[in-house]
């Protein structure tokens, strides 16, 4: 981790991505503190996913620029990749190598300084040290997605991106995932949470951002929402911003 600077971690200025005549992210611009926690819901369709991944370098923005503590850095740059952390819907796991083999091959690519501790440590913080040494396809989808969260967290990154973390996951696994979102606020991360589950998006984040139709519509501090309304007031924002049913 990066010593924390003053001002902003985690800048977008019109970022924008398009495909053909389609706006898949339609110049978004926000901040993210260090040490904020912000869910982004929306509809499906809305592009969340999208500014992901030009988030993590994974795509070229069309417009726009995306900066760490107040600098532009290539996405796809060393820098940039050593201090951002990626959960995504792939989870990018060998079925065939344990959870312990499959930390130590990302320590190896990422030359991580202490591999064999934090590989450990990563382990724990999921509580996967009882079955580190199982093959990953005997793992359930809770425990694949745990793992994944620690290969994410590996390198100790200073933002983390996190595309839907809950689906799927059972309860044990959810809070267990909840611990470690914790434990990152704690620990000064910027992380932006993309997620369809509005009452652990309320529960867990600092704000609440709504993406409709590759634009942010909506934001507003977590406080600011009443957990026996949001979904009502979620539904509002989408069809109002021109989104459908959400």
């Amino acid at each position: 981790m990066t010593a924390t600077a003053p001002g902003p971690r985690l800048e977008a200025e019109g970022l924008a991505r398009a495909f053909g005549a389609h706006r898949a992210v339609d110049h978004v611009s926000f901040t993210l503190e260090p040490g904020e926690v912000v869910a982004l819901l929306g509809p499906n369709g809305a592009g969340k996913t999208t500014l992901l991944r030009l988030l993590s370098g994974a795509l070229r923005p069309s417009e726009g620029v995306v900066k760490l503590d107040g600098r532009a850095l290539d996405t796809r740059g060393p820098e940039w990749q050593s201090r951002v952390g990626v959960l995504s819907h792939q989870g990018f796991l060998y079925g065939h190598l344990s959870a312990r083999e499959n930390l130590r091959f990302y320590a190896d690519l990422y030359a991580l300084d202490h591999a064999r501790e934090r590989v450990e440590r990563g382990l724990e913080s999921v509580q996967l040290t009882p079955r580190a040494d199982d093959t990953v396809r005997t793992y359930s989808r809770g425990m694949r997605q745990r793992l994944a969260l620690a290969r994410t967290l590996l390198h100790d990154p200073d933002v983390v991106l996190l595309d839907e973390p809950y689906t799927g996951l059972d309860a044990h696994a959810a809070a267990v995932l909840r611990g470690v979102l914790e434990a990152l606020r704690d620990g000064a991360r910027t992380v932006l949470l993309v997620t369809h589950n509005l009452t652990e998006g309320l529960a867990l984040s600092d704000r609440i951002a709504i993406q409709v139709r590759g634009r942010w519509v909506h934001e507003a501090p977590a406080r600011d929402f009443d957990p026996t309304t949001i979904h009502e007031r979620y539904r509002q924002t989408v069809e109002g911003a021109g989104g459908g049913a959400p």
